[in-house]
């Protein structure tokens, strides 16, 4: 029978770090143009990360635009990127990068290690460029709010890439949920079984540094630590400098319909129930829950949406799901995101990109709900249209921001094991830990100091 719905599937740092006040902080379609560039025109964009996990794929998906300028701190990307963009201007660093052609450019690409995405965005956006950023959109909660802010004070169109936001199955999961086809939803179960630099607990041996690496500057804002191919290209994501192990990596993207569709805001406490394998330098395995109170909701007659609670399983912990009552292994099997509802259940798969009610026989009688969200062009062409004076971009900063900051709290929850860590969003602290505390803003090596944004 056909389904209706989706089906599951080396330039010294001193010479850079000036104010920005000392630039004329001008984009190129203001300079160039008196404006917005035209839908019809290409934009000039400079792309930070050419190579690694996505940086070739990212380039590749704004290549309808101009590419610009190409920058990496490993010069074997670079030069590969170079050979299939051969306009483009090439560099090493990204500041010099910005410093010399913001006044050429009107956005940029970030595909870098986590422990970078705020430093290198808030310097394009302090410079009026737009900004795509790969997810997660910071590593750390404190970095989150701060491009948050930037994004209200600076006023370019942003975009974070969890690309199953812009999936029809995403919008339809919203849809399902917004229409009560499943009731009120009380819980979500999302877990992911995968996970990099598992089984490394002690810092790797001292290797080499390549000669086409730039080393110090791969670690910017993080302590001075010795070079391992144990951790770039790849495997960075799982230690704890650097990365968010995989609720960075992938529960952004499975959280995301639970995100838009449930409009969770900020969790009043998180709370890791079970942890394995804990060491000083990577991310151990580990599962926790988030507890939101009730929510406000423009898309439910009532306006508002019941208490909620979020389940993450990362690692081998993805193994302690147990099925909710009314569904069996076989049910739930196809998909990475299940939603508990008062009257039923759904799944959703992938980035998001599959969605169903389960068990099977709920399709029976499946009717579409009414289309309430806009489809999307495509995740970069969303950006793309925002940045040519189209709507803002589904995960723009303003949205990216929060979302991120919600999901990193589970990054820090692992360290306290059985302990409800209160949270009190507005304040950006816990409550009733201040130990906790410690790991809402990362630090910064001397030189790479981020300030907060004020207006």
């Amino acid at each position: 029978m056909h389904n209706p719905l989706t089906a599951p599937i080396h330039i010294k740092r001193r010479e850079f770090l000036v104010s920005a006040a000392a630039f004329s902080l001008v984009p190129r379609s203001v300079v160039a143009r008196s404006g917005k560039p035209a839908p019809s025109d290409k934009l000039n964009i400079g792309c930070v990360g050419v190579g690694g996990m996505q940086g070739g794929g990212d380039v590749d998906s704004v290549s309808s635009e101009n590419i610009y300028a190409i920058c990496d701190v490993d010069e074997n990307f670079l030069n590969q990127a170079a050979a299939k963009y051969p306009n483009a201007k090439k560099y090493r660093d990204f500041r010099e990068m910005l410093d010399k052609e913001h006044q050429n450019l009107d956005g940029i690409t970030i595909t870098i290690p986590d422990h970078m995405h705020a430093t290198v965005a808030l310097w394009a956006m302090e410079r009026g460029l737009a900004v795509h950023c790969q997810k997660p959109l910071t590593q750390s909660v404190w970095e989150a709010r701060l491009l948050t802010r930037a994004a209200e004070k600076y006023k370019v169109p942003t975009q974070m890439g969890n690309q199953g936001y812009s999936s029809e199955a995403t919008r339809m999961a919203c849809e399902i949920i917004w229409n009560n086809q499943i009731g009120d939803v009380t819980e979500v179960h999302t877990m992911c079984d995968n996970g990099f630099a598992r089984g490394i607990t002690a810092w790797p041996d001292v290797e080499q540094v390549p000669k086409t690496l730039d080393w110090d500057l791969w670690t910017g804002r993080a302590a001075a630590r010795s070079y391992s191919s144990k951790i770039h290209p790849i495997n960075w994501r799982g230690f704890l400098d650097y990365g968010t192990q995989m609720i960075g990596d992938w529960g952004v993207h499975m959280f995301g319909p639970a995100n838009w569709a449930l409009q969770l805001g900020s969790p009043t406490s998180v709370e890791c129930t079970a942890v394995e394998g804990v060491n000083p330098v990577t991310y151990p395995h580990y599962m926790c829950k988030f507890e939101f109170p009730e929510r406000p909701n423009k898309y439910v007659p009532s306006g508002k949406m019941p208490p909620v609670t979020i389940h993450w399983y990362e690692g081998l912990m993805a193994s302690k799901f147990q099925v909710p009552n009314g569904l069996t292994p076989e049910d739930v099997k196809p998909y990475n995101e299940i939603f508990v509802g008062t009257k039923g259940f759904m799944g959703t798969s992938g980035r998001g990109e599959g969605v169903r009610l389960i068990p099977q026989a709920s399709m029976a009688n499946y009717t579409k709900p009414p289309q309430v969200l806009k489809r999307s062009p495509g995740h970069f062409q969303d950006w793309i249209q925002a940045c040519k004076g189209g709507d803002s971009a589904c995960s723009n900063f303003g949205i990216a921001g929060p979302y991120t900051e919600w999901m990193l709290l589970g990054a820090i929850s692992w360290r306290f094991p059985n302990q409800k860590l209160l949270w009190d969003g507005k304040r950006m602290r816990f409550t009733n830990n201040e130990k906790a505390n410690e790991f809402i803003k990362p630090n910064f090596r001397k030189g790479w100091e981020l300030k907060n944004i004020t207006f």
